[in-house]
Protein backbone atom coordinates (compact mmCIF):
# COMPACT_ATOMS: atom_id res chain seq x y z
CA UNK A 1 0.00 0.00 0.00
CA UNK A 2 1.29 3.09 -1.25
CA UNK A 3 1.39 7.12 0.06
CA UNK A 4 -1.10 7.76 -2.36
CA UNK A 5 -4.08 5.61 -0.76
CA UNK A 6 -7.36 7.26 0.04
CA UNK A 7 -10.05 5.16 2.22
CA UNK A 8 -13.06 6.35 4.14
CA UNK A 9 -14.77 5.36 7.06
CA UNK A 10 -17.69 6.13 8.86
CA UNK A 11 -18.48 4.48 12.34
CA UNK A 12 -22.67 3.64 11.90
CA UNK A 13 -23.11 4.09 15.59
CA UNK A 14 -21.61 6.40 18.32
CA UNK A 15 -21.81 4.24 22.06
CA UNK A 16 -18.80 3.16 23.72
CA UNK A 17 -17.42 1.42 20.21
CA UNK A 18 -18.10 3.55 17.56
CA UNK A 19 -17.41 7.13 19.62
CA UNK A 20 -14.26 6.03 21.03
CA UNK A 21 -13.25 4.85 17.10
CA UNK A 22 -13.97 7.85 15.42
CA UNK A 23 -13.65 10.05 18.51
CA UNK A 24 -10.54 9.28 20.80
CA UNK A 25 -7.82 11.76 20.77
CA UNK A 26 -4.95 9.26 19.56
CA UNK A 27 -1.58 11.20 19.02
CA UNK A 28 -0.19 8.17 17.85
CA UNK A 29 -2.53 7.45 15.07
CA UNK A 30 -1.07 8.89 11.92
CA UNK A 31 -3.17 11.47 10.26
CA UNK A 32 -2.68 10.19 7.07
CA UNK A 33 -4.95 7.54 6.90
CA UNK A 34 -7.70 10.04 4.87
CA UNK A 35 -9.74 13.12 4.79
CA UNK A 36 -13.14 11.79 5.69
CA UNK A 37 -15.06 9.82 8.17
CA UNK A 38 -17.17 10.04 11.37
CA UNK A 39 -19.69 8.27 13.00
CA UNK A 40 -23.45 8.83 12.72
CA UNK A 41 -26.51 8.24 15.40
CA UNK A 42 -29.76 8.39 15.46
CA UNK A 43 -31.61 9.85 18.64
CA UNK A 44 -33.50 7.06 19.96
CA UNK A 45 -30.31 5.06 19.47
CA UNK A 46 -31.25 2.83 16.14
CA UNK A 47 -28.40 4.13 13.25
CA UNK A 48 -29.90 4.31 9.65
CA UNK A 49 -27.33 6.72 8.72
CA UNK A 50 -24.12 5.62 6.41
CA UNK A 51 -20.87 5.82 4.82
CA UNK A 52 -20.25 9.00 2.00
CA UNK A 53 -20.29 12.85 2.01
CA UNK A 54 -23.79 13.06 1.49
CA UNK A 55 -24.95 11.19 4.43
CA UNK A 56 -22.75 12.66 6.69
CA UNK A 57 -24.02 16.32 5.44
CA UNK A 58 -27.26 15.08 6.48
CA UNK A 59 -25.91 13.27 10.00
CA UNK A 60 -24.41 16.88 10.39
CA UNK A 61 -27.45 18.79 9.82
CA UNK A 62 -29.21 16.21 12.08
CA UNK A 63 -26.98 17.35 14.67
CA UNK A 64 -26.35 13.50 15.41
CA UNK A 65 -22.42 13.59 14.26
CA UNK A 66 -21.25 13.73 17.96
CA UNK A 67 -20.10 11.01 20.78
CA UNK A 68 -23.01 9.51 22.55
CA UNK A 69 -20.58 7.79 25.35
CA UNK A 70 -18.73 9.23 28.31
CA UNK A 71 -15.93 7.64 27.66
CA UNK A 72 -12.60 9.47 28.99
CA UNK A 73 -10.79 11.26 25.94
CA UNK A 74 -13.48 10.24 22.79
CA UNK A 75 -15.50 13.94 22.90
CA UNK A 76 -12.15 16.15 23.12
CA UNK A 77 -11.54 13.68 20.28
CA UNK A 78 -14.52 14.57 18.36
CA UNK A 79 -14.05 18.28 18.99
CA UNK A 80 -10.36 18.15 17.60
CA UNK A 81 -8.68 16.36 14.55
CA UNK A 82 -10.54 13.33 12.40
CA UNK A 83 -8.69 10.48 12.84
CA UNK A 84 -9.78 10.16 8.73
CA UNK A 85 -11.44 7.58 6.97
CA UNK A 86 -10.95 4.63 5.75
CA UNK A 87 -13.20 3.27 2.48
CA UNK A 88 -14.86 0.72 4.93
CA UNK A 89 -18.45 1.28 7.19
CA UNK A 90 -18.33 -0.09 10.55
CA UNK A 91 -21.81 -1.56 11.65
CA UNK A 92 -22.71 -0.43 15.37
CA UNK A 93 -24.35 -1.82 18.50
CA UNK A 94 -27.24 -4.31 19.29
CA UNK A 95 -29.23 -4.97 22.21
CA UNK A 96 -30.97 -8.58 22.89
CA UNK A 97 -34.83 -9.04 21.81
CA UNK A 98 -37.28 -8.25 24.00
CA UNK A 99 -40.14 -10.53 22.46
CA UNK A 100 -40.53 -13.31 20.38
CA UNK A 101 -38.51 -16.43 20.01
CA UNK A 102 -35.27 -16.24 22.11
CA UNK A 103 -36.43 -13.68 23.91
CA UNK A 104 -33.92 -11.87 26.33
CA UNK A 105 -31.19 -14.13 25.30
CA UNK A 106 -30.92 -14.22 21.28
CA UNK A 107 -29.28 -10.80 20.22
CA UNK A 108 -31.08 -8.27 17.77
CA UNK A 109 -29.55 -7.61 15.14
CA UNK A 110 -32.22 -5.34 13.49
CA UNK A 111 -29.84 -2.55 13.44
CA UNK A 112 -26.84 -4.42 11.41
CA UNK A 113 -30.02 -5.34 8.57
CA UNK A 114 -31.14 -1.47 8.98
CA UNK A 115 -27.18 -0.52 8.20
CA UNK A 116 -26.79 -3.00 5.42
CA UNK A 117 -30.20 -1.84 4.06
CA UNK A 118 -29.37 1.81 3.60
CA UNK A 119 -25.81 1.06 2.46
CA UNK A 120 -27.24 -0.66 -0.18
CA UNK A 121 -29.37 1.88 -1.04
CA UNK A 122 -27.08 4.58 -1.16
CA UNK A 123 -23.45 2.84 -2.12
CA UNK A 124 -22.28 3.55 -6.11
CA UNK A 125 -19.44 2.02 -5.73
CA UNK A 126 -17.67 -1.50 -3.73
CA UNK A 127 -17.19 -1.64 -0.63
CA UNK A 128 -15.92 -2.98 2.45
CA UNK A 129 -18.48 -3.49 5.60
CA UNK A 130 -17.14 -4.09 8.44
CA UNK A 131 -19.00 -5.66 11.80
CA UNK A 132 -17.80 -3.91 14.70
CA UNK A 133 -20.28 -4.98 16.96
CA UNK A 134 -20.70 -8.13 19.37
CA UNK A 135 -22.98 -10.30 16.95
CA UNK A 136 -24.49 -14.07 16.66
CA UNK A 137 -21.89 -16.59 14.25
CA UNK A 138 -23.18 -15.74 10.88
CA UNK A 139 -24.31 -12.72 10.97
CA UNK A 140 -22.26 -12.12 7.93
CA UNK A 141 -24.43 -13.95 5.87
CA UNK A 142 -27.42 -11.75 6.71
CA UNK A 143 -25.27 -8.48 5.80
CA UNK A 144 -24.05 -9.91 2.95
CA UNK A 145 -27.24 -11.02 1.59
CA UNK A 146 -28.82 -7.82 2.34
CA UNK A 147 -25.81 -5.70 0.60
CA UNK A 148 -26.12 -8.15 -2.26
CA UNK A 149 -29.56 -8.28 -2.80
CA UNK A 150 -30.43 -4.31 -2.59
CA UNK A 151 -27.17 -3.38 -3.95
CA UNK A 152 -26.84 -1.02 -7.25
CA UNK A 153 -25.87 -2.58 -10.56
CA UNK A 154 -21.88 -3.90 -10.65
CA UNK A 155 -21.60 -2.66 -6.65
CA UNK A 156 -19.88 -4.99 -4.70
CA UNK A 157 -19.34 -5.54 -1.24
CA UNK A 158 -17.03 -7.55 1.19
CA UNK A 159 -18.11 -8.27 4.58
CA UNK A 160 -15.35 -8.54 7.27
CA UNK A 161 -15.60 -9.10 10.82
CA UNK A 162 -13.74 -7.31 13.36
CA UNK A 163 -15.33 -7.08 17.00
CA UNK A 164 -13.83 -4.79 19.40
CA UNK A 165 -12.30 -5.63 22.36
CA UNK A 166 -12.91 -2.65 24.67
CA UNK A 167 -13.35 -1.70 28.52
CA UNK A 168 -15.68 0.80 29.71
CA UNK A 169 -13.36 3.41 31.51
CA UNK A 170 -10.09 2.77 29.04
CA UNK A 171 -11.89 2.03 25.32
CA UNK A 172 -9.32 4.75 23.84
CA UNK A 173 -5.78 3.77 25.44
CA UNK A 174 -7.62 0.19 24.75
CA UNK A 175 -7.88 1.63 20.43
CA UNK A 176 -4.15 3.19 21.20
CA UNK A 177 -2.53 -0.26 21.76
CA UNK A 178 -4.89 -3.05 21.60
CA UNK A 179 -3.52 -6.67 22.97
CA UNK A 180 -4.77 -8.28 19.88
CA UNK A 181 -6.79 -7.24 16.52
CA UNK A 182 -9.21 -9.99 15.33
CA UNK A 183 -10.56 -9.71 11.61
CA UNK A 184 -12.73 -12.38 10.15
CA UNK A 185 -13.20 -12.74 6.30
CA UNK A 186 -14.26 -15.15 3.77
CA UNK A 187 -11.61 -17.38 2.21
CA UNK A 188 -12.12 -16.20 -1.37
CA UNK A 189 -9.26 -14.49 -3.20
CA UNK A 190 -12.01 -11.23 -2.43
CA UNK A 191 -12.43 -11.76 1.34
CA UNK A 192 -8.98 -12.01 1.59
CA UNK A 193 -7.93 -8.98 -0.38
CA UNK A 194 -10.30 -6.90 1.56
CA UNK A 195 -9.10 -8.20 4.66
CA UNK A 196 -5.36 -6.83 3.72
CA UNK A 197 -7.16 -3.55 3.76
CA UNK A 198 -7.81 -3.31 6.93
CA UNK A 199 -4.58 -5.02 8.23
CA UNK A 200 -2.88 -2.03 6.24
CA UNK A 201 -4.90 0.00 8.03
CA UNK A 202 -3.94 -1.04 11.83
CA UNK A 203 -1.10 -1.60 10.88
CA UNK A 204 -0.15 2.37 10.62
CA UNK A 205 -0.05 2.07 14.08
CA UNK A 206 -0.89 -2.03 15.71
CA UNK A 207 2.16 -4.10 15.67
CA UNK A 208 1.44 -6.69 12.53
CA UNK A 209 1.99 -9.70 14.74
CA UNK A 210 -1.12 -8.61 16.74
CA UNK A 211 -3.08 -8.52 13.91
CA UNK A 212 -4.40 -11.67 13.72
CA UNK A 213 -6.68 -13.14 10.79
CA UNK A 214 -9.66 -15.74 10.80
CA UNK A 215 -12.58 -16.96 8.71
CA UNK A 216 -15.55 -15.06 9.48
CA UNK A 217 -17.28 -17.33 11.62
CA UNK A 218 -14.38 -17.61 14.01
CA UNK A 219 -13.59 -13.97 13.91
CA UNK A 220 -17.68 -13.35 15.15
CA UNK A 221 -17.29 -16.30 17.77
CA UNK A 222 -13.84 -15.19 19.44
CA UNK A 223 -15.66 -12.10 21.01
CA UNK A 224 -18.82 -14.41 22.77
CA UNK A 225 -16.56 -16.90 23.70
CA UNK A 226 -13.89 -13.77 25.21
CA UNK A 227 -16.49 -12.42 27.25
CA UNK A 228 -17.92 -15.58 28.08
CA UNK A 229 -14.64 -16.68 29.66
CA UNK A 230 -14.18 -13.92 31.11
CA UNK A 231 -17.43 -13.96 32.88
CA UNK A 232 -16.34 -17.69 34.07
CA UNK A 233 -13.78 -16.56 36.06
CA UNK A 234 -15.65 -13.72 37.97
CA UNK A 235 -18.67 -16.16 38.73
CA UNK A 236 -16.15 -19.11 39.37
CA UNK A 237 -14.17 -17.14 41.78
CA UNK A 238 -17.61 -16.05 43.34
CA UNK A 239 -18.42 -19.45 44.29
CA UNK A 240 -15.54 -19.97 46.31
CA UNK A 241 -15.78 -16.48 47.96
CA UNK A 242 -19.17 -18.04 49.37
CA UNK A 243 -17.28 -21.26 50.42
CA UNK A 244 -14.40 -19.20 51.93
CA UNK A 245 -16.81 -17.34 54.00
CA UNK A 246 -18.41 -20.82 55.52
CA UNK A 247 -14.70 -21.86 56.47
CA UNK A 248 -12.82 -19.59 57.67
CA UNK A 249 -10.25 -19.29 54.36
CA UNK A 250 -10.00 -15.68 52.56
CA UNK A 251 -10.53 -14.89 49.57
CA UNK A 252 -7.70 -12.90 48.49
CA UNK A 253 -5.33 -15.23 49.63
CA UNK A 254 -7.16 -17.94 47.34
CA UNK A 255 -6.80 -15.53 43.98
CA UNK A 256 -3.30 -14.69 44.99
CA UNK A 257 -2.46 -17.81 45.18
CA UNK A 258 -4.07 -19.04 42.43
CA UNK A 259 -3.40 -16.31 40.13
CA UNK A 260 0.39 -16.97 40.63
CA UNK A 261 0.41 -19.91 38.57
CA UNK A 262 1.29 -19.14 35.38
CA UNK A 263 -1.44 -21.00 33.60
CA UNK A 264 -3.79 -19.45 35.31
CA UNK A 265 -2.90 -15.44 35.87
CA UNK A 266 -4.41 -13.16 38.39
CA UNK A 267 -6.42 -10.85 36.14
CA UNK A 268 -10.23 -11.57 36.80
CA UNK A 269 -9.77 -13.11 39.99
CA UNK A 270 -11.88 -10.58 42.37
CA UNK A 271 -14.41 -11.44 44.37
CA UNK A 272 -17.23 -9.06 44.27
CA UNK A 273 -20.94 -8.33 44.32
CA UNK A 274 -21.35 -9.83 41.41
CA UNK A 275 -20.01 -8.66 37.35
CA UNK A 276 -22.94 -6.09 35.48
CA UNK A 277 -22.50 -4.26 32.25
CA UNK A 278 -23.71 -4.40 28.63
CA UNK A 279 -21.53 -7.09 27.67
CA UNK A 280 -21.00 -10.10 30.09
CA UNK A 281 -24.14 -11.32 30.99
CA UNK A 282 -26.06 -10.32 27.07
CA UNK A 283 -22.92 -12.15 25.58
CA UNK A 284 -23.23 -15.42 27.52
CA UNK A 285 -27.44 -15.56 26.84
CA UNK A 286 -26.50 -15.01 23.83
CA UNK A 287 -24.04 -18.15 23.79
CA UNK A 288 -26.34 -19.88 25.49
CA UNK A 289 -29.24 -19.64 23.16
CA UNK A 290 -26.51 -20.27 19.93
CA UNK A 291 -25.61 -23.72 22.04
CA UNK A 292 -29.47 -24.97 22.38
CA UNK A 293 -30.04 -23.51 18.80
CA UNK A 294 -27.63 -26.63 17.15
CA UNK A 295 -28.83 -29.00 19.96
CA UNK A 296 -26.17 -28.42 22.61
CA UNK A 297 -28.03 -28.79 25.62
CA UNK A 298 -24.85 -29.80 28.08
CA UNK A 299 -23.14 -26.65 26.32
CA UNK A 300 -25.74 -24.11 27.12
CA UNK A 301 -26.65 -25.71 30.67
CA UNK A 302 -23.07 -25.10 31.25
CA UNK A 303 -22.95 -21.17 30.16
CA UNK A 304 -25.84 -20.68 31.55
CA UNK A 305 -24.49 -21.14 34.97
CA UNK A 306 -22.16 -18.61 34.74
CA UNK A 307 -25.17 -16.18 34.68
CA UNK A 308 -26.92 -17.70 37.63
CA UNK A 309 -23.45 -17.86 40.20
CA UNK A 310 -24.00 -13.92 39.60
CA UNK A 311 -27.66 -13.59 40.06
CA UNK A 312 -26.60 -15.55 43.27
CA UNK A 313 -23.52 -13.77 44.18
CA UNK A 314 -26.04 -10.51 43.99
CA UNK A 315 -28.94 -11.86 46.18
CA UNK A 316 -26.22 -13.64 48.85
CA UNK A 317 -24.83 -9.93 49.39
CA UNK A 318 -28.13 -8.70 50.09
CA UNK A 319 -29.65 -11.58 52.35
CA UNK A 320 -26.40 -11.17 54.43
CA UNK A 321 -27.29 -7.61 55.50
CA UNK A 322 -30.63 -8.28 56.24
CA UNK A 323 -29.07 -11.84 57.86
CA UNK A 324 -26.99 -9.63 59.86
CA UNK A 325 -28.64 -6.25 60.65
CA UNK A 326 -30.55 -8.76 62.92
CA UNK A 327 -33.01 -10.03 60.11
CA UNK A 328 -34.45 -6.75 59.39
CA UNK A 329 -33.93 -3.34 57.43
CA UNK A 330 -37.61 -2.63 57.23
CA UNK A 331 -37.30 1.48 58.17
CA UNK A 332 -33.96 1.55 58.23
CA UNK A 333 -31.21 3.71 56.30
CA UNK A 334 -29.20 1.97 53.89
CA UNK A 335 -26.00 4.23 52.38
CA UNK A 336 -25.05 2.78 48.92
CA UNK A 337 -22.06 3.98 47.62
CA UNK A 338 -21.87 3.72 44.04
CA UNK A 339 -24.34 2.76 41.58
CA UNK A 340 -22.55 2.47 37.96
CA UNK A 341 -21.75 -1.59 36.98
CA UNK A 342 -17.55 -0.30 37.60
CA UNK A 343 -15.58 2.59 38.36
CA UNK A 344 -14.23 5.35 36.08
CA UNK A 345 -17.73 4.91 34.01
CA UNK A 346 -21.32 6.30 34.22
CA UNK A 347 -22.74 3.26 32.58
CA UNK A 348 -25.22 1.23 34.65
CA UNK A 349 -26.37 -1.90 32.70
CA UNK A 350 -26.55 -4.45 34.38
CA UNK A 351 -25.13 -3.49 37.85
CA UNK A 352 -25.22 -5.24 40.21
CA UNK A 353 -26.07 -2.35 42.55
CA UNK A 354 -29.53 -1.93 41.02
CA UNK A 355 -30.52 -5.75 42.02
CA UNK A 356 -29.38 -5.11 45.27
CA UNK A 357 -30.94 -2.07 45.48
CA UNK A 358 -34.54 -3.44 44.24
CA UNK A 359 -33.68 -6.13 47.26
CA UNK A 360 -33.36 -3.64 50.06
CA UNK A 361 -36.83 -1.75 48.99
CA UNK A 362 -38.57 -5.12 48.40
CA UNK A 363 -37.34 -5.19 52.67
CA UNK A 364 -39.27 -1.65 52.79
CA UNK A 365 -35.60 -0.48 53.80
CA UNK A 366 -34.73 3.23 52.43
CA UNK A 367 -31.88 3.50 50.39
CA UNK A 368 -29.40 6.68 49.89
CA UNK A 369 -27.37 6.64 46.90
CA UNK A 370 -24.30 8.17 45.71
CA UNK A 371 -22.13 7.85 42.94
CA UNK A 372 -19.62 10.40 41.57
CA UNK A 373 -21.08 9.75 37.57
CA UNK A 374 -24.38 8.50 37.75
CA UNK A 375 -27.94 10.66 37.76
CA UNK A 376 -30.89 9.79 39.29
CA UNK A 377 -32.81 9.59 35.77
CA UNK A 378 -30.13 7.05 34.95
CA UNK A 379 -30.45 4.99 38.19
CA UNK A 380 -34.61 5.23 37.16
CA UNK A 381 -34.47 4.23 34.16
CA UNK A 382 -31.82 1.30 34.70
CA UNK A 383 -34.52 0.05 37.46
CA UNK A 384 -37.46 0.25 34.82
CA UNK A 385 -35.14 -1.21 31.87
CA UNK A 386 -33.78 -4.03 33.35
CA UNK A 387 -36.18 -4.83 36.52
CA UNK A 388 -39.34 -3.59 35.61
CA UNK A 389 -39.51 -1.08 39.03
CA UNK A 390 -41.70 1.99 38.81
CA UNK A 391 -44.16 3.57 40.73
CA UNK A 392 -46.46 1.16 38.60
CA UNK A 393 -45.41 -1.87 39.23
CA UNK A 394 -44.12 -0.94 42.90
CA UNK A 395 -46.32 1.85 44.51
CA UNK A 396 -43.64 4.14 46.67
CA UNK A 397 -40.50 2.41 45.30
CA UNK A 398 -39.26 6.49 44.43
CA UNK A 399 -39.55 7.64 47.87
CA UNK A 400 -37.20 4.21 49.01
CA UNK A 401 -34.90 5.85 46.81
CA UNK A 402 -32.91 8.82 47.46
CA UNK A 403 -29.94 10.27 45.53
CA UNK A 404 -27.48 12.03 47.53
CA UNK A 405 -24.69 14.64 45.90
CA UNK A 406 -22.09 13.24 48.43
CA UNK A 407 -21.06 10.27 50.65
CA UNK A 408 -21.24 11.87 53.65
CA UNK A 409 -24.81 12.96 53.35
CA UNK A 410 -25.44 9.70 52.17
CA UNK A 411 -24.37 7.94 54.72
CA UNK A 412 -26.00 10.62 57.65
CA UNK A 413 -27.70 8.91 60.53
CA UNK A 414 -27.95 5.03 57.93
CA UNK A 415 -27.54 2.16 59.77
CA UNK A 416 -24.94 0.53 57.05
CA UNK A 417 -22.85 1.71 54.33
CA UNK A 418 -22.95 -0.77 51.34
CA UNK A 419 -20.23 -0.40 48.99
CA UNK A 420 -20.73 -1.62 44.98
CA UNK A 421 -18.98 -0.15 42.98
CA UNK A 422 -15.08 -0.03 43.56
CA UNK A 423 -14.75 4.21 42.77
CA UNK A 424 -10.86 5.21 43.98
CA UNK A 425 -12.60 8.00 46.77
CA UNK A 426 -14.24 5.46 49.20
CA UNK A 427 -10.66 4.07 49.78
CA UNK A 428 -9.79 7.38 50.96
CA UNK A 429 -13.18 8.22 52.27
CA UNK A 430 -12.94 9.83 56.05
CA UNK A 431 -14.51 6.62 57.49
CA UNK A 432 -14.05 8.11 61.13
CA UNK A 433 -16.48 10.84 60.07
CA UNK A 434 -18.93 8.73 58.25
CA UNK A 435 -19.01 6.27 61.61
CA UNK A 436 -19.78 9.22 63.96
CA UNK A 437 -22.60 10.33 61.38
CA UNK A 438 -24.30 6.65 61.37
CA UNK A 439 -26.04 5.04 63.52
CA UNK A 440 -24.87 2.03 65.62
CA UNK A 441 -24.07 -0.07 65.88
CA UNK A 442 -22.72 0.74 62.47
CA UNK A 443 -22.11 -1.79 59.83
CA UNK A 444 -19.41 -1.52 56.63
CA UNK A 445 -20.86 -4.33 53.55
CA UNK A 446 -17.72 -4.10 51.48
CA UNK A 447 -19.09 -5.59 48.31
CA UNK A 448 -15.52 -4.89 46.30
CA UNK A 449 -13.19 -5.76 48.56
CA UNK A 450 -11.42 -1.96 48.57
CA UNK A 451 -11.56 -0.81 52.74
CA UNK A 452 -9.02 -2.20 55.06
CA UNK A 453 -11.15 -3.84 57.42
CA UNK A 454 -8.93 -3.79 60.35
CA UNK A 455 -8.62 0.04 60.74
CA UNK A 456 -12.75 0.24 60.23
CA UNK A 457 -13.15 -2.50 62.74
CA UNK A 458 -10.62 -0.21 64.87
CA UNK A 459 -12.64 2.95 64.12
CA UNK A 460 -16.08 1.02 65.46
CA UNK A 461 -17.60 -0.48 62.75
CA UNK A 462 -18.91 -4.17 62.09
CA UNK A 463 -17.42 -5.11 58.60
CA UNK A 464 -18.55 -7.71 55.71
CA UNK A 465 -16.06 -8.45 52.68
CA UNK A 466 -16.26 -10.85 49.99
CA UNK A 467 -14.92 -14.16 50.97
CA UNK A 468 -13.42 -13.03 54.28
CA UNK A 469 -13.73 -13.57 57.82
CA UNK A 470 -16.38 -11.15 59.69
CA UNK A 471 -14.16 -8.53 61.16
Amino acid sequence: MGDDWELKICCMGAGYVGGADDGGDREDVPEDIGDGGGSVEEADRRVELGQSADLRARARRGGQGRARAGEPGVLDGHRGRDRGGRRGVHLGEHADEDVGIGAGRAANVKNCELCARTIASVATSDKIVVEKSTVPVRTSDAVRSVLEHGAKPGVKFQVLSNPEFLAEGTAVPDLEAPPRVLLGSLQTPEGIAACQVMVDVYAKWVPKEKILTTNLWSSELSKLVANAMLAQRVSSVNSISALCEATGADISEISRSCGTDPRIGPKFLQASVGFGGSCFQKDILNLVYLCESYGLTECAEYWNWVVKMNDYQKSRFAKNVVRTMFNTITGKKIALLGFAFKKDTGDTRETAAAFVCKDFVDEMAKVHVYDPQVTREVMMQEFKYTLNLTETTQPGFSDLIVTETDPYAAAAGAHALCIVTEWDEFKTLDYQKLYDSMAKPAFVFDGRNIVDPKKLKDIGFQVYMIGKPAA
